[in-house]
């Protein structure tokens, strides 16, 4: 009987989807498919699943009230973190992904009473999860610009005592810097070319909101409007070397709690190693004994 109703109720959704689909021009799979692939939005091949999830939050992102200030601020982080989405359809993919597991937890309630609470925990997990994401990636990749930082800055140190074309500076580095900060120097001397030069380093540094950039920027903003700057940089080149100093030694200090943990384990093997060995002898002794 359960089943029936439960290949019933499988079967009017379905149905009802189809009509509502037609009634509301809801875009067909085929089309959602091919908007995906074309738009890049997965390095993978596209799903099923994920033509699904697209065609939901877009129907949701339309209908979403979001206020101009969390609108703006989603906007850039997620211009920061390379997510092609609006702020709408971000936010309606995780508030999507959520409801189809809790959803899938409260259905499963008279089958698996267990096992529902469980679905409906991870799927709040999950909309916190989605939610955050785009700051996380942020995070990482400011973590990954700063970390070149200090080399960037000692490499303007120094060219600054033979020329002071922040532009080719600039040029220069970008052919030795790292992934993320390339793409960033890519972007700024793209900006510098097509407009102004002060504003688009104000730009390079909205677009990061890191403190270390922004002394970097401040110091770039300087030469431009006739500072030396050498001696700037020469002071920013000795701090950021300290910052990188004490970030390699928190980096340090973790690893020894990541390794404790298999030397337990390894301590552990060698303990249950030795005591089947021991037990082995005992038994032997005791069957001649006995």
């Amino acid at each position: 009987m359960t089943g029936l109703l439960l290949g019933f109720g499988l079967c009017f959704a379905a149905g009802a989807y189809l009509l509502l689909a037609d009634l509301f021009h809801v875009s067909t799979r085929a089309n959602t498919k091919a908007i995906l692939q074309a738009a890049k939005l997965r390095k993978t091949n596209t799903s099923g699943l994920h033509v699904l999830l697209f065609r939901l939050s877009t129907w949701l992102a339309e209908r979403l009230p979001l206020t101009d200030y969390y609108k703006r601020k989603t906007e850039a982080t997620l211009r920061s973190a390379g997510i092609r989405l609006t702020p709408e359809a971000f936010v309606a993919q995780a508030i999507i992904k959520a409801t189809l597991i809790f959803c899938a937890g409260i259905a499963l309630l008279p089958l698996l009473p267990l096992l529902s609470p469980l679905l409906i925990f991870l799927a709040i997990a999950l909309f916190f999860k989605e939610i955050r994401s785009a700051d996380e990636l942020v995070r990482k990749k400011r973590e990954q610009i700063e970390a070149e930082l200090p080399r960037f800055v000692a490499t303007i140190s120094q060219e600054l005592k033979a020329s002071r074309d922040v532009l080719r500076i600039l040029e220069v580095y970008a052919s030795n810097a790292g992934e993320g900060l390339l793409h960033e120097l890519q972007i700024t001397i793209a900006d510098m070319k097509s407009g102004n030069l002060e504003t688009a380093l104000i730009r390079l540094e909205t677009r990061i909101s890191s403190t270390m950039l922004s002394d970097l920027v401040r110091g770039l903003l300087a030469v431009l409007r006739g500072d030396q700057g050498t001696v700037y940089f020469e002071m920013l080149a000795h701090d950021f070397k300290l910052l990188e100093i004490q970030r390699l030694k928190r980096i340090a200090m973790k690893r020894p709690g990541k390794v404790r943990k298999y030397s337990f384990l390894m301590l552990g093997c060698f303990i249950l190693t030795y005591m089947v060995i021991i037990g082995m002898e005992i038994f032997k002794a005791l069957g001649k004994l006995f």
